[in-house]
């Protein structure tokens, strides 16, 4: 048998790639929903809190987070990108352009 042929990875797994890598960071409380804009005039909304664009064989991340309380931001943000970059590209072998992490709330714990 011939090496010969493609293999197409569905956005919907590397979706899922984002999520659960992000979610394995200490600090990462859960993923939010956010809206993102197309055009003026049409809303979509994020469910899992992962965005995914793909232009050739470079993919493009947006993660909206709840983080928890007393967390460096920056830090887990930091973590965040490296995190899903290494796992975008050790599983599936594609090219990261960018990560955008956007904090969307805190976790702040109610109990003293």
């Amino acid at each position: 048998m011939s090496g010969d042929g493609i293999t197409t990875i569905a956005p919907d797994v590397l979706k899922s790639i984002a999520r659960l890598s992000c979610l394995s960071i200490e600090g990462v409380s859960r993923m939010a929903t956010s809206p993102i804009l197309f055009g003026r005039f049409l809303k979509k909304s994020v469910q899992d809190g992962v965005e995914i664009d793909i232009e050739g064989d470079t993919v493009y991340v947006n993660l909206y987070v709840i983080l928890k309380s007393n967390v460096n931001i920056r830090e887990v943000s930091r973590n965040i990108q490296q995190q899903v970059y290494r796992a975008i590209t050790d599983l599936v072998g594609m090219n990261v352009g960018k990560i955008n992490v956007h904090v969307e709330d805190i976790d702040y714990d109610t109990n003293p």
